[in-house]
């Protein structure tokens, strides 16, 4: 089994999963107990939101651990649209993933209007287009950091000097950014920022929103007060373990991982071309995450294509819509023909992707198609 689809989810690493397992056995205290095993357990996990937060150039107290990145994302949109009654006005991007696009059509029902604004060929935002729909009562633009199909990265700063210019909160959905480019709530100019647990080789389950000190957020759980009283709930020490480790590991280590990842994913991409004519690249050549490759194959779909080469596990488009037939809403945002967008791959590697495996994939992948386009 070759495994090139990392950006659906990644392996939990090895390091991570030692971290966590003494937090399911010896160290089971509840971090909001006042003797020495719950203290012990509210200390770890403090240790992992700091972690976390210094992954993000943030402090600690802006962290707030959640079950993952689509919790995050619905989280801003329902907290900040749930509150107007009914009003005002979003802004966000025809290239969204489905936890930003549902609760902007979810709240669009109730009176919430939303701008989806569109990307070039390139898949990269129309900015002007951010800029242009914004209204006297816009209240939140969100834009994700890289999109999770063709991994084009968006120009989240300068997006970020619109909105602070109109005095609009800005979010961003980073679930795919974390651990493979850099990540800085500061340097993006983010009110908010969405991170998911199983995209950095951490649990899933496991996430975190970045709220920026002095943002207010309605709290996302009433109860105990815990996650400094906006999400109430007894904290999964083991997992936000987990996910801090993932985040010391995988960003302090993020050059080295960066450079190999371009290195295979561009002898991946070259190694296709050479023995498939007529393959095209989706989105952006040079502004994409280093792990990620969209494709297309003339003269077949991603999908039976794919069913021919079980040895090698990858997705037609993102995995949440991969048993879909429907072609790609980001592809067609892209303005990519519909043969094209059906003969659609995405291979994305991971940081224990290795050159032999490259070569091997690239090779069965090529026998297939030689073999479903004979004449």
């Amino acid at each position: 089994m070759i495994y090139l689809d990392h950006n659906a989810t990644t392996p939990v690493d090895e390091r991570v999963t030692r971290v966590m397992d003494p937090f399911f056995r010896s160290a089971f205290g509840n971090p909001s107990s006042s003797y020495q095993e719950g203290q012990e357990a509210r200390q770890s996990l403090e240790n992992a939101r700091a972690k976390a937060a210094k992954a993000l150039g943030a402090k600690p107290e802006e962290v707030i651990f959640t079950s993952g990145g689509s919790e995050s994302n619905n989280w801003v949109i329902r907290s900040l649209a749930g509150s107007r009654s009914g009003k005002g006005h979003i802004i966000t991007t025809a290239i969204e993933h489905p936890s930003i696009t549902n609760p902007c059509l979810y709240y669009l029902d109730k009176g919430v209007d939303t701008t989806f604004a569109g990307v070039d060929s390139l898949g990269v935002i129309r900015v002007e287009e951010i800029e242009k729909a914004i209204r006297p009562d816009t209240f939140l633009i969100s834009v994700m950091h890289a999109n999770n199909e063709t991994g084009v990265i968006q120009p989240i700063a300068e997006i970020s000097k619109i909105a602070k210019k109109a005095g609009i909160l800005f979010h961003s959905d980073a679930a795919q950014t974390l651990g493979k480019i850099p990540v800085d709530v500061n340097a993006m100019g983010v009110d908010f920022l969405s991170v998911a647990g199983h995209k950095v080789y951490a649990p899933k389950g496991i996430g975190l929103l970045y709220i920026r000190e002095g943002v207010e957020l309605e709290p996302l759980i009433l109860g105990g007060g815990q996650e400094m009283g906006r999400r109430a709930g007894t904290e999964n020490v083991a997992m936000a373990m987990g996910l801090g480790m993932a985040c010391e590991y995988f960003t302090g280590d993020m050059t080295r991982h960066t450079e190999r990842l371009s290195r295979l994913t561009a002898l991946l991409l070259e190694l296709l071309s050479e023995k498939i004519p007529g393959l095209v690249l989706n989105g952006h050549s040079d502004q994409r995450l280093p792990n990620c490759l969209s494709v297309s194959f003339p003269g077949v779909t991603g999908a039976d294509l794919l069913a021919a080469v079980p040895e090698v596990r990858a997705s037609t488009g993102a995995a949440c819509h991969d048993r879909q037939s429907a072609i790609s809403h980001v592809l067609s945002a892209m303005g990519v023909p519909a043969e094209q967008a059906r003969g659609t791959v995405r291979l994305s590697l991971g940081v224990h992707t290795n050159q032999t495996e490259i070569e091997k994939a690239a090779k069965l992948i090529a026998i297939a198609y030689e073999k479903m386009t004979r004449p």
